[in-house]
């Protein structure tokens, strides 16, 4: 039973200190992502993150939180953004698209026949 309950205290530890490096990874991350801090100021968040981690850590996030999630918050929305953008000009690209701008090429005569067969041909594949 004593082995058990140490082991199983061990493994409430090791999940603490985990969440805690999880804490302070995202701490260190939002303090140099955040554009309205200046240097001084990050470099001070940072020698108290070092000095007195566990009170530097929680202060911070109870003084920062917020803006934390929202700077948190707007890289999702600019990620999704870029991602919907993407999206849409991967699906918008059509066959007939590809073809009719081959076919542009050829006319103009920056192609030969033999280069539009393939583009054609790479478009209906």
């Amino acid at each position: 039973m004593n082995s058990f309950m140490q082991w199983f205290w061990l493994m409430v530890w090791w999940f603490a200190f985990v969440m805690y490096l999880i804490v302070l990874f995202q701490i260190v991350t939002d303090l140099f992502r955040d554009k309205d801090l200046s240097g001084w100021l990050k470099a001070l968040w940072l020698i108290g993150l070092i000095l007195l981690p566990f009170l530097v850590a929680l202060i911070y996030v109870i003084a920062r939180g917020r803006s934390m999630a929202e700077r948190q918050a707007a890289r999702a929305h600019q990620a999704r953004s870029q991602t919907e953008s993407y999206i849409r000009d991967v699906a918008s690209a059509s066959p007939s698209a590809d073809i009719a701008r081959a076919k542009e090429l050829l006319d103009a005569g920056v192609i030969d026949a033999g280069e539009f067969a393939q583009l054609k041909a790479k478009a209906l594949a």
